[in-house]
């Protein structure tokens, strides 16, 4: 196995790191190999350049200014990305490495004379991952339409390789969090993980 973990949170000691050392923990203890991109870490720019937009189009040279990510990006089988919620969907840091990495021929293939939509770039990746937290409830969360979950476990798992496995985990409420609640969901996401790597041919969404 080899993982790709994207990780997106501005603050040392925060409860989404804390998730993402459950997630390195037991991608360890099944011995796979991983890489992990701390975005705030590596100070990754999000913003998508003019010069970029223009380019976006012409590969391969519109990898060049992500081309590590992109190397990653295409090592890996197994995707997980571990971000807070904020304001119902994707950090700004987060999306804008949506729009900068999943490039056309490196994540899709973009329409041409035989094909009128886009097609799949990512069919080596075969487990795909989300574990965030929510300030707002389950409920609310839903009703809003979950937009970060969309974006990632519909709008990424359909690029990937068919049957993709997936799993999601939020801790939901995370402004009134206690201790209590915070290792419960350790423990879940602890738990999702290892059924998500383990052995088996399941491609239904496991969920908290």
């Amino acid at each position: 196995m080899q993982a790709l973990v994207i990780h997106c949170h501005p603050r040392k000691g925060s409860f989404t790191e804390a998730v993402r050392d459950v997630v390195l923990d037991r991608l360890a203890a099944a011995g796979a190999e991983v890489r992990l991109r701390d975005l705030y870490a590596e100070a990754f720019d999000p913003v998508l350049s003019g010069p970029e937009h223009e380019g976006y189009e012409h590969e391969p040279t519109n990898r060049a200014p992500v081309a590590s990510h992109c190397a990653d990006l295409q090592w890996c089988d197994t995707l997980i990305f571990v971000y807070p919620t904020w304001w119902y969907g994707l950090p700004a840091m987060l999306k804008g490495w949506l729009d900068r990495v999943m490039l056309p021929g490196v994540a899709f293939l973009m329409p041409d004379a035989q094909n009128a939509d886009i097609r799949p770039g990512l069919t080596r990746i075969t487990r795909l991952g989300v574990f965030t937290t929510c300030g707002a409830s389950w409920w609310l969360t839903r009703m809003i339409g979950a937009p970060g979950r969309r974006t990632l476990l519909r709008g990424v798992r359909l690029i990937c390789a068919k049957g993709c496995r997936t799993t999601f985990a939020a801790h939901y409420l995370m402004d009134s969090s206690t201790a209590a609640s915070r290792e419960r969901h350790l423990a879940r996401v602890a738990s999702r993980m290892d059924r998500f790597i383990g052995a088996g041919a399941r491609t239904r969404e496991v969920v908290a």
